[in-house]
């Protein structure tokens, strides 16, 4: 694919973010647009975003991507709308922070079923559309913690290190299958998005300033900077894309150390995250 003009794009968890960002820069291409969130204050926000960036089509649906008959009929309904799709951008995702012991089962499910079994459904429904468009292209976000691992992200880590397999193996399929279909593995570091104040967290975390560590200590690049890469990924076929210069740098460091990267990343984490609360 060497141009995103005129090709049908799904975009979820496009109401914020990097959804939305990557909504304005494939509008502002050509694109013809599904977009998708559980927010739909925020959504209708991006569909005036992208109609102002110049997109030739939009439509837009509320769509909860853990629920799996909902995604297959959303797939169903956008396809019958559009005839095709050429892109399916796999991007809806939650965090939770804490401690693997402190953490709740339901707080467990629910990220699971969002950043892994989300990526599954919307991976499994589109996929035999994007074979079908002859030329085609699934992105699914992972993360910078889908290529290290980091204390108090043990379940964040699991989907992300998860959704990171699933999305190597299938483009490991379809290079065997002759498909003309490019897949490609987003790794983002820290974006100045919401994922840190809309996380859950364990009752041994403070929620607020874990929050705030992340908008100030990490958070460096921008949404529509990260776009701009997503954007380039696709339209050079890459397998692999890191977003910003702390996931190339901790990606590299973790090479480098092997396993050791777990004693120096357990000793740096205690010394610069917010303290844990007391639970009486």
């Amino acid at each position: 694919m060497k141009t995103l003009d005129a090709k049908v794009v799904v975009i979820t968890g496009a109401g914020s973010g990097i959804g939305r960002a990557l909504a304005a820069a494939c509008a502002g291409r050509g694109s013809l647009l599904a977009i998708s969130d559980v927010d739909e204050a925020g959504l209708a926000e991006t569909v005036e975003l992208v109609k102002a960036a110049g997109a030739r089509e939009v439509r837009s649906d509320r769509l909860d991507v853990a629920d799996r008959a909902a995604f297959a009929a959303y797939a169903e309904a956008v396809v019958g709308q559009f005839g095709r799709v050429n892109v399916m951008v796999n991007n809806a995702g939650v965090a939770l922070a804490g401690d693997f012991v402190d953490l709740d089962y339901d707080d467990i499910d629910w990220i699971i079923g969002i950043n892994l079994t989300g990526m599954l459904h919307g991976s499994k429904e589109f996929l035999p559309h994007l074979i079908a468009s002859g030329d085609g292209h699934l992105v699914n976000l992972s993360s910078l913690f889908g290529l290290v691992p980091m204390p108090g992200q043990s379940i964040y880590n699991a989907t992300k290190f998860g959704v990171r397999g699933m999305t190597e193996a299938i483009r490991m399929e379809m290079l065997s299958a002759g498909h003309r279909v490019g897949v490609t593995a987003v790794h983002p570091g820290g974006i100045r998005t919401a994922i840190a104040r809309n996380a859950r967290v364990s009752s041994r975390e403070d929620k607020d300033k874990t929050a705030s560590f992340f908008d100030a200590k990490l958070a460096k690049t921008t949404p529509e900077q990260a776009a701009e890469v997503i954007v380039k990924g696709i339209l050079t076929d890459k397998a692999r894309v890191l977003i910003g210069a702390d996931a190339h740098a901790l990606h590299q460091l973790g090479r480098l150390l092997g396993s050791r990267f777990q004693d120096v990343a357990a000793r740096v984490s205690r010394r610069v995250m917010p303290p844990k609360t007391t639970v009486v």
